[in-house]
């Protein structure tokens, strides 16, 4: 590189080292506000707070560095701007491409730290969070209890599995024991007609030989045709080796897409890839939204080049309410994009990539109006 690559390419670095600073410290005094007294209330103490905040932090990467790099950009290009300096460049012989050359190589790499964000670090930050406050939770149940034990209950627990044509129904589950209270299984024909059903008192997963055991429970077989009860067998515990869906993934599937992990996604997606059921469509969607992303590092750079050369020569901070204006612009496309994947009216593909198309678009308009 060049002195002007490393000039550029230096005071672009730090004018984003200091809006991710500060950026992330918002989103951090805006969590801090969220969840502290929840936290204490857990009876976590400063340690454990720390530990549960600095877990928490690296998961707000994936949305601050975006809105960070189209800031600064637009921020160090538009000074420049002001300032003549590409001007200066451009008139010595340099296109548009050569003078900003570092921040395109730049932009490649922040492709593939984005990759590893959305891949790696924030499922980590995501999952190793929510398991830090649920152990807090645990420990305050206990306590509160005075037994000992805390159950944890998460109520009607309810799994589709069209894989085997099983329906499961939980009246409740406890995340700590993983002992299912009031269970009831179905399994249906290729017609969805109910053939048999499992119902019992209480249901325990184990997860090393991936069986349920039922105890104080009843088995009961069906004439599909008809619908009405043939037989019905009352059992004080049973284990059904075929059996093997994870309770794991059945709670999963009942949480808001944007509260789980890139891991947690892949699970749910990979899991249902061959059934056609609705309600996995929207994790498809933010599924593929957060492998689009990976090339949003280009499409900032793409959009932010022409939108600060091409404007007037005025203050920098501009930049700021540019800035404000295109994430909104972006937000409302990504709002509508998963609004109509979420619906079925478009593929979860196409609505993954349809607000970094039309980024693109815009890209490629503001470049072709350059001089």
């Amino acid at each position: 590189m060049n002195l002007f690559d490393r000039y550029l390419l230096g005071e672009w670095l730090k004018m984003l080292g200091l809006l991710l600073a500060a950026t992330m410290g918002l989103l951090l005094m805006a969590s801090l506000y969220d969840e502290f007294r929840d936290l204490t209330q857990t009876g976590a103490n400063a340690h454990e707070i720390f530990l549960y905040f600095a877990t928490l932090t690296p998961s707000f990467l994936s949305v601050v560095l975006p809105l960070s790099m189209l800031l600064s950009l637009l921020f160090v290009l538009g000074k420049l701007h002001r300032n003549n300096e590409l001007t200066a460049m451009r008139a010595a012989g340099l296109n548009i491409f050569s003078t900003t050359r570092s921040l395109w190589l730049a932009g490649i790499v922040f492709c593939g730290i984005s990759l590893l964000l959305n891949s790696r670090v924030v499922p980590w930050s995501v999952e190793a969070s929510a398991s830090l406050l649920q152990s807090f939770q645990q420990r305050a149940e206990e306590q509160k209890s005075g037994s000992g034990v805390a159950l944890g209950l998460v109520p009607s627990v309810t799994f589709d599995n069209q894989k085997q044509n099983r329906m499961w129904f939980i009246n409740r589950y406890s995340r700590y024991t993983n002992v299912a209270y009031g269970v009831s299984i179905s399994e249906m024909d290729a017609q969805r007609r109910e053939k048999t059903r499992i119902m019992a008192r209480e249901g325990v997963y184990n997860p090393v030989a991936r069986t349920w055991s039922f105890k104080d429970g009843r088995e009961m077989w069906f004439d599909t045709e008809a619908g009405e009860l043939q037989r019905s067998v009352a059992f004080k515990e049973k284990t059904i080796p075929h059996y093997r869906e994870d309770p794991t993934l059945m709670m999963l599937i009942d949480q808001k897409p944007s509260n789980l992990s890139f891991n947690q996604l892949q699970r749910i997606t990979e899991y249902f890839a061959s059934d056609n059921n609705p309600k996995v469509i929207p994790y498809e969607v933010r599924y593929y939204s957060l492998l689009a992303n990976t090339i949003g590092p280009l499409i900032i750079i793409a959009i932010a080049i022409p939108f600060a050369v091409s404007g007037v020569r005025v203050n920098p901070a501009v930049g700021v309410s540019k800035s404000i204006g295109l994430f909104f612009l972006y937000y409302i496309l990504a709002s509508i994009a998963t609004l109509l994947g979420g619906k079925g009216y478009l593929d979860p593909m196409w609505a993954a990539a349809m607000p970094n198309l039309a980024m693109t678009g815009l890209a490629t308009v503001l470049f072709g109006r350059m001089r």
